[in-house]
């Protein structure tokens, strides 16, 4: 089983926490795209098979996590209410239920 950990602000955890955000915006840049996706046998860039991501709220030593089934990882126009900007591509986690 593999799992993406991710480093939220608050804003965002919470709204996970609670149930209300059910996806996660990454940006298209380079390091994303090196942490989620991966070269096939045939030469076609396909995004990594993470089963899980688990959700840290910021980087001190004690931070609060929470961990979620992913149920798919794709590009496209995320919701600005959970933090899009319009028009503007990102690879889009989308969560599963919550693992305690």
């Amino acid at each position: 089983m593999e799992t993406l950990d991710l480093v939220l602000k608050k804003k965002w955890y919470y709204m996970i926490d609670s149930g209300i955000k059910t996806e996660e915006y990454r940006e298209i840049k380079p390091y994303w795209f090196n942490r989620l996706m991966f070269l096939n046998e045939e030469d076609v860039y396909e995004f990594r098979r993470f089963d899980t991501v688990t959700f840290h709220l910021g980087y001190s030593k004690n931070r609060p996590s929470m961990t979620f089934k992913i149920k798919s990882i794709d590009m496209g126009e995320g919701r600005e209410e959970w933090g899009a900007e319009k028009y503007i591509q990102y690879y889009i986690i989308r969560l599963g239920e919550r693992i305690p």
